[in-house]
């Protein structure tokens, strides 16, 4: 009987979890991120988002949000159309120096054959006892933002709730907190955010039938228990310059550094507790209409697969968007999933309207 789909995918889920362990890359489908002009830009956002998708980059961008109400979507697909990668925001502007928003997120895979009753008990394989299952992860981001002293000092937090579920068989809640700041000076533009700064604990509940329990034993598996995830604190810095050249033009330049505490990872600056991973992105305007992006992001150095020495990798990413009267923001952006040897890039569009815009 030909288990290995179920198997492979209840591994995936269930093989770090080990009471209160903090595996790498714990809640990794938070760090896809959100909003085709991030991804274009390969995430470095930090500093100069300032737009209803800083709930999820930075949410001490709210407070730069000039409309009453901002609405926003987007929709991924990943592995050729396999998992589904949905977004969705609002955000208000409560007053000229504060501002708050909702955000929603599922990255999920449906339709999974369970073949585990695929062969009855007297032998005889039976294809109307497979049933199928979905695997999704979701999370629901609170959000608000205030300016503070010195002027051009704003700052943020989100307060998040997480669930993740494998069909029947599993699932967890947890909660974080994540803390940002950004401060303006002239053209100038810095930003920093502390995500899971408390550590983000994932409470996994195990509901596994007698047949299930048998299919683990018998392929050799280890039978998951109860027990609690952790994700450890990361730090994300950032700065960026804008210029406008000529009236009708104008760029915008971003660097980030994303700071992991959660081990050595494969990143450019690999280290043990630390490690760092920098983001570069780029953006071009004409007249705040038309934009042209693009960015340089997941620096790898990786082992020759001849000699002794190493080489290093990047993924560029690159998108467009318009924004149509100030109320009508349409972006699309080319990227990566993040895997170098398979290189399988997406097409992400998304899309925000702007609601009863304030006279300035």
């Amino acid at each position: 009987m030909n288990r290995t789909p179920l198997l492979l995918l209840i591994g995936v889920f269930f093989s770090a979890n080990a009471l209160a362990q903090a595996p790498k890359y714990s809640n990794e489908f938070l760090s896809i991120g959100v909003g085709a002009r991030g991804l274009a830009m390969s995430k470095a956002q930090v500093a100069s988002v300032n737009d209803l998708t800083s709930a999820y980059w930075n949410p001490a961008g709210l407070v730069e949000i000039k409309d009453n109400l901002q609405v926003g979507a987007q929709h991924a697909e990943y592995f050729a159309g396999i998992a589904k990668y949905d977004y969705g925001a609002v955000a208000i502007n409560t007053d000229r120096k504060s501002g708050m928003a909702f955000s929603f997120l599922r990255f999920g895979v449906d339709d999974i054959p369970n073949t585990t009753d695929l062969i009855d008990q007297n032998g005889r394989v039976n294809y109307d006892r497979i049933t199928s299952f979905s695997a999704a992860d979701y999370a629901f981001l609170f959000s608000y933002a205030r300016q503070l002293g010195p002027e051009g000092l704003s700052v943020g937090g989100n307060a998040k709730v997480i669930y993740r579920q494998v069909g029947d068989m599993a699932n967890a809640w947890g909660f974080g907190l994540d803390v940002g700041a950004q401060y303006k000076l002239n053209d100038w533009r810095f930003g920093v955010i502390g995500r899971d700064i408390t550590s983000t604990f994932n409470a996994w509940s195990f509901n596994l039938d007698e047949r299930t329990i048998e299919v683990f034993e018998a392929t050799n598996n280890e039978i998951p228990q109860n027990g609690v995830e952790v994700t450890l604190p990361k730090l994300s810095l950032g700065a960026a310059r804008s210029w406008r050249i000529k009236e009708k033009f104008g760029v915008l330049a971003e660097v980030n550094f994303d700071v992991t505490t959660d081990g050595k990872r494969n990143v450019l600056v690999s280290g043990d507790p630390f490690s760092i991973d920098p983001n570069v992105g780029l953006e071009l305007d004409y007249q705040g209409i038309i934009f042209l992006r693009a960015g340089l992001g997941n620096f790898q150095r990786i082992k020759a697969e001849v000699g002794d020495y190493y080489e290093y990798t990047m993924q560029p990413n690159v998108g467009i968007g318009v924004n149509i009267k100030e109320t009508l923001s349409i972006d699309y952006a080319l990227t990566d999933i993040g895997d170098q040897s398979v290189a399988l890039y997406s097409n992400v569009f998304s899309l925000r309207v702007a609601i009863n815009r304030k006279s300035e």
